[in-house]
């Protein structure tokens, strides 16, 4: 990390961004947190510097503890679609709290919401409501494996899917930006239960399976893979996967935690017309609070208890306040225009390209509907080994340089930035300035 040090130095000498505040409250949140964060992609171990504490967000922009204005491009890791506290939701959870935080029984809400996911969504034809996305994909792998009777699992390189035991072996997200190719702590006997394979490969993968022949109950993937930085299906890549799970009798579950109702209202699987055995989704459908989903096809979701024998439970599921939220988020979307959203993508990242071109700096923009990531790197990337030739040094560089231009941008090179319908023609095009003005 000393390289990275001396680049955030360099970029912050001689500027006026206020960090005081953030400064006193991190050291204050390291004696309370684990590197004083409450998630480890919050910290800002792979650009270097001290961590933002944010106090106010409002639509596209937030506002830190010192005052400081920034143009928001990871709302919230894709959460807020809508914008931050956007007007619609505010008011569902308001009103919902007013009722009742939890109540630990069924509610009419909950009913409501599952129906327009089942509707947007056809491949659930049944589903279950859990806190997080690491509960919605570790839920559909142990839902797998009880309907099929078979261990293992295959994941892509670079694909994180959350922090449970059997996602942690060549992860992305957080789990890269750390540098960790795994997670200590995950038994060597169980980690073998996971098979990898690197993204957009077909052929390594059919290998895999011909390999384990009726030893995988499932292969689960990011349709649009995100947390290596957003890498996008080759052509007939993801219908390959569906072909031969099919053929062999394993279970595909597609995590659309963060592609679910961004890229489309029904997702990727609507986008690329492929549709699997079960789905993951988040973020979106919790309208910016901790809401999660798994489901798929009913014979499948039967064997959930209490109808089956595979266990799952928690006590804030479908909570009220989350699913109000969620709730008000997909009517809005429902009567967006998600072609304008693209538009905006579009011309940030057309913006952004051209600023590299004419600085003569290597670089590879990858786009998927409203989500993007800059690589530091020649030629295309279109798997974890791509991902990872992009300079980190580079990036931090970039990073720190819209910072304090008043740009938020994700603290690592391996995650996506997403626009969202609150950002609005002059966000970007101050964005695409900033970017103008930077050394590298």
């Amino acid at each position: 990390m000393r390289c990275l040090a001396v680049v955030v130095g360099k970029i912050q000498k001689g500027t006026e961004m206020k960090r005081s505040a953030s400064r006193s409250l991190y050291q204050k949140a390291l004696s309370c947190f684990p590197g004083g964060v409450n998630s480890p992609v919050r910290a800002f171990k792979a650009v270097g510097g001290v961590p933002l504490f944010i106090e106010k967000a409002q639509g596209a922009k937030l506002r830190d503890a010192d005052g400081n204005e920034l143009i928001d491009y990871v709302m919230s890791w894709g959460a807020l679609i809508l914008g931050h506290a956007a007007p619609a939701v505010v008011r569902a959870v308001s009103k919902a709290a007013r009722l009742g935080t939890s109540y630990g029984t069924p509610t009419r809400a909950e009913n409501l919401l599952a129906e327009e996911i089942k509707k947007t969504i056809p491949s659930v034809e049944r589903l279950r409501f859990v806190s997080s996305g690491t509960e919605a994909a570790m839920s559909a792998v142990r839902l797998a494996r009880g309907f099929t009777g078979r261990s293992k699992i295959v994941k892509f390189e670079g694909g994180y899917h959350g922090h449970h035991d059997s996602f942690l072996v060549k992860a992305g997200s957080g789990v890269a930006t750390q540098g960790l190719s795994d997670s200590a702590g995950v038994p060597g006997a169980f980690a073998r239960e996971t098979l990898v394979c690197p993204y957009n490969d077909y052929e390594t993968f059919d290998r895999i399976l011909r390999r384990h022949t009726g030893q995988i109950a499932a292969v689960i993937v990011e349709p649009v893979a995100a947390n290596m930085g957003v890498v996008p299906p080759e052509p007939f890549f993801l219908e390959s996967l569906r072909a031969r799970t099919v053929k062999e009798g394993i279970l595909l579950i597609f995590d659309e935690v963060i592609t679910g109702f961004r890229l489309g209202y029904g997702g990727a699987q609507a986008r690329y017309g492929v549709k699997p055995d079960l789905t993951c989704l988040g973020k979106i459908i919790g309208g910016g609070l901790p809401l999660a989903a798994y489901g798929g096809r009913k014979e499948i979701m039967a064997q959930v208890a209490p109808l089956g024998p595979v266990y799952q439970a928690g006590t804030l599921s479908g909570n009220p306040v989350a699913v109000a939220g969620g709730l008000a988020a997909l009517r809005e979307l429902k009567k967006a225009d998600y072609g304008v959203l693209e538009k905006k993508t579009e011309t940030l990242c057309r913006g952004l390209s051209d600023v590299f071109s004419e600085k003569n700096i290597s670089f590879s923009l990858n786009r998927a509907g409203s989500l993007f990531t800059v690589f530091f790197c020649e030629g295309p990337v279109r798997d974890f080994k791509g991902a990872k030739r992009s300079n980190a040094r580079s990036y931090a560089r970039f990073f720190h340089g819209l910072l304090e231009r008043g740009i938020y941008f994700a603290p690592s090179p391996f995650e996506a930035q997403f626009v969202s319908f609150s950002h609005a023609s002059a966000h970007l095009a101050k964005t695409i300035k900033a970017a103008s003005e930077i050394s590298f």
